[in-house]
């Protein structure tokens, strides 16, 4: 693998602050002096991904919601379809991990891969993919408070869920997640192996129950037909086409986080190697896992109405009420669900903080030597942990005024964290990938455009479509507020650039032969 004379000194982009890391200290790839601990291993991050990533979980989480674009064969084939475009998204962001293990991650990429205009594009890669991550976190906390509150619906029929309740249990579990992570961070490797295990021991055992019970009981299962052949087109769209890819939302909001290991890389010894293949475990464990998931799922219900008008919020409840004929049965298997996603919350919040440290380390962020600081004794961003949790506080008293609300915000997860992924990855193509010194896995040839190339496609016609009201007719109530929310963050973030951009400093580029670079960094 050929790697150019220009790749042997630290190189920045020419528009980035000439700023040299001091050559007596060994740093990591991001440029700066090494401060957290590389408590995880491989193992570990397998677990983060797998567990943080929990593809059939987020995808069943919205099946009632996913069934209207297409019915059962649209959920299948959509899920089919938006995991190429992310198994090529993920090798994207995979090779440019491995050439730049950076916490930073996309934002770190973006900085370097577009040459002269890294200071800005870097600057909108960060805040997009830190605002992805801030809100993937506030949904998952909100998911796992509508299992609790279901679960506990499931043995009072008389009970009337009331949005208070669910924002009760949402706070709880933020701040319960929030002190695990300020202070057990050696223990937090440990948790998303537990994590990771849990997660494919309770899809294998939900999958087993669900394709033995309605048999055992002598239910009838669904036909063939309802499952793979019956399209179902309730959203009012004319066009089938265009309701499927509409449908692929629910597809890449379960499979879309590419990411989520790459930002620990300075918690992880070789980080070059290590990242890609973590990346590649959570994408195969997470596409198999949710396909044979929905297979099992589908096949075990008998009557699709009655679980579409369900009380219960997390539509789940009801499929495996129906499949198990019992509430013990679909407590059962709403608690193997609901334990690895306590383990996801953390993860989700590991990389929300982490995302924002880098930010602030680099003067991108209001108080920056603040939220900076990492405390020696902790061993962690205990500043910027915090202020996750406060700003996910806040905006999850959005829920108890407007569901409708809340849930434009969480739905602005994709878009967001997809720009930030194009921002790295369109300049990376755009610069024939000559910016990049080529780290332990890269895509040589025609192979690394095509990949590249596909996976920026998808992502600006994608970006679009998933703007588009989810049916029609549209109302105030049933509206798409992606593209609201989208547009405001990214007025507010390029404001911030105009009154930030003096004092910003971007990210290095250090090559992985650089004689500084200390040896677990690469």
């Amino acid at each position: 693998m050929e790697k150019s004379s220009q790749h042997q000194e630290i190189v920045q982009s020419p528009d980035l602050p000439a700023k040299v890391p001091d050559s007596d200290a060994l740093i990591n790839a991001s440029g700066h002096r090494q401060e957290l601990d590389r408590n995880f291993h491989l193992m570990h991050i397998c677990g983060l991904g797998i567990t943080s990533g929990n593809t059939w979980l987020a995808l069943g989480g919205s099946l009632t919601v996913a069934i209207y674009n297409g019915g059962p064969p649209g959920v299948i084939y959509e899920l089919i379809a938006a995991s190429f475009f992310y198994w090529l998204i993920a090798a994207s962001i995979a090779e440019l991990a491995s050439a730049m293990p950076s916490s930073g991650g996309v934002y770190h990429w973006a900085s370097v891969t577009a040459g002269p205009y890294g200071r800005i594009c870097g600057w909108f890669a960060g805040w997009w993919n830190f605002l992805a991550w801030i809100l993937g976190l506030t949904g998952t906390c909100q998911i796992i408070s509508t299992q609790a509150v279901s679960m506990y619906a499931l043995f009072h029929p008389d009970f009337e869920i009331q949005r208070w309740q669910v924002f009760i249990g949402y706070q709880v579990c933020l701040w319960v997640s929030c002190l695990v992570v300020l202070y057990a961070n050696r223990a937090l490797p440990t948790f998303e192996s537990i994590g990771g295990i849990l997660t494919i021991a309770g899809v294998l055992i939900t999958i087993l129950v669900c394709a033995i019970l309605p048999h055992t009981r002598g239910v009838n299962y669904a036909s063939t037909k309802f499952v793979w052949h019956e399209w179902q087109n309730s959203t009012g769209y004319s066009s089938n086409g265009f309701v499927f890819c509409l449908g692929m939302l629910n597809g890449a909001f379960a499979v879309g986080t590419p990411d989520v290991i790459t930002h620990l890389a300075e918690e992880i010894p070789k980080p070059s190697q290590n990242i890609p293949k973590a990346i590649l475990a959570q994408f195969i464990v997470g596409f198999f896992t949710a396909f044979f998931y929905l297979i099992a799922i589908f096949y075990s219900i008998n009557d699709l109405d009655s679980i579409l008008d369900g009380t219960y919020l997390f539509p789940l409840t009801s499929i495996y009420r129906q499949a198990t004929g019992s509430a013990g049965g679909s407590l059962g298997l709403l608690l193997v669900a609901f334990i690895p996603s306590l383990i996801a919350g953390l993860g989700c919040y590991l990389t929300a903080s982490r995302v924002f440290w880098t930010l602030a380390r680099d003067n991108a962020t209001p108080f920056s030597s603040f939220f900076a600081t990492v405390n020696q004794k902790q061993r962690n961003p205990f500043n910027s942990i915090i202020l996750c949790a406060v700003i996910c506080a806040l905006l999850g008293c959005i829920y108890v005024g407007s569901q409708t609300a809340f849930n434009a915000f969480i739905g602005s997860f994709v878009v967001l964290s997809s720009l930030s992924y194009l921002a790295a990855i369109l300049p990376h193509l755009l610069s024939r990938r000559v910016n990049v010194a080529p780290g332990w896995f890269w895509m040589n040839g025609a192979i690394g455009f095509i990949v590249n190339g596909a996976a920026c496609l998808y992502i600006i016609a994608f970006v679009i479509i998933f703007c588009f009201p989810f049916a029609m007719p549209v109302d105030a109530k049933t509206m798409n507020y992606t593209s609201l929310i989208t547009g405001g963050f990214s007025l507010f973030v390029g404001s911030f650039w105009f009154w930030r951009k003096g004092d910003y400093v971007g990210p290095h580029f250090v090559p992985l032969e650089s004689a500084i670079l200390a040896k677990d960094a690469i």
